[in-house]
């Protein structure tokens, strides 16, 4: 198998499920593990460099939600999380964790593949366009490095940001005090295949507002302009 060909983790404690995408993801070009659970996932990411993970919700031990909130505070691998449940109170909390997709079981291995290429396409361009910047992006006591995809405070120390995050604070960054609705920042965010996630654009800002704000409840960059959208002020004249 080509080393450069895609690195996926399946973390599914059913053996019928985790052959069934093994075979089938294998065949559609990817390199494919497979693990029980987040132990074992551990044990597998330890050797293995990874490029995506699709993380069940409902595991034996650690559940999926808990391996997300791991993998986010330590990695920068994106996730496609999977539930039998289907409830949109789910997929709130997976968003907010930071995963990058959701889907519920029983799925399409079609829409699947549709939803990991989605992701893998969105960093794939992100790390292109870092290329070709060198723009460094200040504002408070952080600052932005579009190259490396990495925030940092004015000390040197990294904050942690979901890919999903740095979407969301590069479009921001971008768009200086500039009133942008809940629409052109999904538009923005150039994610090419509308997922569940679409309309919980709050969410996304809410779990943003918490890794940059000095008071998460009193934002000062990121301010809401109440029944139109959002606006960042990199110089913290919000109010």
């Amino acid at each position: 198998m080509d080393k450069e060909c895609p690195h996926i983790l399946v973390v599914d404690d059913d053996p019928g499920l985790r052959d069934l995408l093994l075979e089938y993801l294998t065949g559609q070009g990817f390199r494919v593990g497979a693990v029980a659970d987040g132990m074992a996932m551990d044990v597998y990411l330890a050797g293995n460099a990874v490029d995506l993970v699709i993380l069940d919700l409902m595991l034996p031990g650690a559940d999926g939600l808990t391996l997300a909130r791991k993998l986010q505070a330590n990695t920068h691998i994106p996730i496609v999380m999977l539930s039998a449940r289907g409830e949109d109170i789910d997929r709130i909390i997976g968003l907010e964790v930071g995963v990058d997709d959701y889907l519920s079981k029983p799925f399409n291995p079609r829409e699947l593949l549709a939803r990991i290429r989605a992701v893998l396409r969105r960093g794939a361009g992100d790390r292109k366009e870092d290329t070709s910047s060198t723009r460094n992006i200040s504002f408070g006591s952080l600052r932005l490095d579009l190259r490396s995809r990495r925030l940092t405070t004015r000390d040197g120390a990294e904050v942690s940001l979901t890919s999903g995050d740095f979407d969301l604070l590069q479009v921001f960054a971008e768009h200086p005090n500039r009133l942008l609705s809940r629409d052109q920042l999904m538009d923005l965010i150039k994610s090419s295949e509308r997922g569940p996630f679409d309309r919980s654009i709050d969410v996304r800002v809410t779990r943003l507002r918490r890794k940059i704000e000095p008071d998460p409840a009193n934002p000062v960059y990121i301010r809401t302009i109440w029944g139109k959208g959002y606006l960042f002020s990199p110089d913290g004249g919000g109010s």
